[in-house]
């Protein structure tokens, strides 16, 4: 990898493999965290959903070449893994005692102390949101913003209980079987990558079952049974004082919980992406529908793209602010299917 201040240069493939993997020792167990780029810049902490680690969960993102230079250029990466989840993960003992999604969210608070991280950005998907939100709720100091995709933020309905506790169940009697690949698959993706009788289903189906099937079933029956039992955190929204960025598929089983949590969060400072024919999983289905919300969401906080793109890395004019918010209310309108355009709007305000 090569860097300067003008521009990233870096052999993606290569970069994905060359991450520096932490086995890290916390009062409620150890966990893996995947640490990619330069220590010496702002910290950005992923969380996957469940049964997802980094690589099945976030790498069509980082394989984005635009998203993956904006992000490299102005963070180190942090891949969490829940417990259990990493590559090559050893089935959990017997004695090692169930998480609660608090002490998921207090296992981060530790992991940040180890790596001496003040401030971070946070990005999660559906499970991982939830247990990052939780996390700023409860450590607001340590967050200067959430990326959220698909997020949970009541407890499960009875329908999502159930539909889980029969995952659950096939999970203890039958491990990662074919059906329970099934249940996931419906979760994290929409109908039109999934395939049917007269159309093959695309390769991140194929791939993200290959990869299901490397998971131990008991360790992601544990974290599961976690996000079975979480509270509602809607009350605690109203005391998050970050920046938020909201992106929902509208095919996502969740695209209700994400309008919910909106309407919770601070308008002034919080925004939602809803992008079409996508389901729950943007971060490998629909990629770039990321890119230009997340460009717009960094410059907020002096973040920038590399000059490669031709953006340079100078404070905007308050002309250049106010067109800036044009565009990006036009683009999330017009391409990201938000159906209030003061909600692009606001994420537009980079000036404030």
């Amino acid at each position: 990898m090569t860097e300067s201040s003008d521009s990233v240069s870096v052999d993606m493939g290569s970069f994905l493999l060359a991450g520096k993997d932490h086995v890290v020792k916390t009062s409620y167990g150890s966990l893996s965290v995947a640490v990619f780029g330069d220590y010496d810049k702002p910290a950005l902490i992923t969380y996957p959903d469940l049964a997802l680690n980094y690589v099945s969960c976030f790498q069509g993102l980082f394989c984005c070449p635009e998203a993956f230079s904006l992000l490299l250029q102005n963070f180190c990466i942090y891949h969490i893994s829940p417990p259990g989840h990493e590559l090559g993960a050893s089935v959990a003992g017997p004695d090692e005692p169930s998480l609660s999604v608090d002490d998921l969210a207090n296992q981060i608070a530790e992991i940040l102390d180890y790596f001496r991280v003040g401030k971070v950005m946070c990005l999660g998907v559906t499970a991982g949101a939830y247990i990052l939100t939780l996390f700023a709720i409860k450590y607001s100091k340590r967050v200067m913003g959430l990326i959220l995709v698909s997020p949970l933020c009541k407890a499960p309905s009875w329908t999502e209980w159930l539909y889980n506790k029969v995952m659950s169940n096939l999970l203890y009697m039958c491990g990662m079987c074919g059906l329970v690949k099934e249940l996931l698959v419906m979760r994290y993706f929409s109908k039109e990558v999934c395939g049917s009788a007269d159309v093959p289903e695309s390769d991140i189906i194929r791939s993200c079952r290959r990869l299901l099937g490397e998971r131990q079933s008991s360790n992601v029956h544990r974290f599961l049974d976690a996000i079975n039992r979480r509270p509602d955190i809607t009350q605690g929204l109203r005391k998050l004082q970050c920046r938020s960025l909201i992106f929902v598929g509208e095919n996502s089983p969740f695209h209700h919980e994400a309008l919910h949590m909106m309407l919770k969060l601070d308008r002034r400072i919080s925004a939602l992406v809803e992008v079409q024919a996508c389901g729950s999983m943007v971060t490998e289905e629909q990629p770039d529908a990321m890119l230009i919300p997340l460009e717009y969401f960094l410059i907020g906080y002096g973040f920038y793209k590399p000059s490669q793109f031709n953006i340079y890395c100078m404070k905007p004019s308050q002309s250049f602010i106010a067109n800036l918010q044009d565009d990006v209310t036009i683009a999330m309108v017009h391409r990201f299917g938000i159906e209030d355009p003061d909600y692009a709007r606001s994420l537009s305000n980079v000036g404030d």
